[in-house]
């Protein structure tokens, strides 16, 4: 079940522990009794694109640009919108990690919305929970899975 959108000490914040750790965005370290910040040996620094119900949160050192422009170009001419790409960080949440999510309020998503998080190598695709939303996320899926295989 998808997690819904959180206001954080940091601003809007969306927990994503499986989906980040299936998208690369964070690598657990080894051992039994690690939680917290000593839970994670890595956690990505990101940039997040928002559009109209719709955030795209990519590994700024892990997606090319070029890469990174094909999916913003792809999801801005579905939903009609763009809105500025911002920096932001996968951080430790409890048990779990979280992303943060600028520019939130400008995409017509909320705090409190369900939202779920649709991951692909380096990228997270955050969506409202609807069929469109569902839709928009297995092509933006797809297309990534495609520029990772190199086709």
């Amino acid at each position: 079940m998808p997690n819904s959108i959180k206001q954080s000490g940091q601003g809007p914040a969306l927990q994503v522990t499986k989906e980040a750790r299936t998208a690369g965005l964070a690598v657990e370290a080894t051992g039994d009794e690690l939680s917290g910040v000593e839970r994670w040996e890595d956690l990505a620094d990101v940039r997040v694109y928002g559009f109209n119900h719709a955030l795209l949160v990519i590994d700024r050192d892990e997606v090319a640009t070029e890469n990174v422009a094909e999916l913003v170009a792809t999801i801005a001419r579905d939903t009609s919108s763009i809105y500025r790409g911002e920096n932001a960080s996968v951080r430790p949440a409890g048990n779990g990690c979280m992303v943060s999510l600028p520019g939130l309020s400008e995409t017509g998503l909320r705090v409190g919305d369900t939202a779920p998080a649709h991951p692909a190598p380096g990228v997270l695709f955050i969506t409202e929970d609807t069929a469109d939303g569902v839709r928009l996320a297995e092509d933006v899926r797809s297309i990534r899975r495609s520029q990772v295989e190199g086709g």
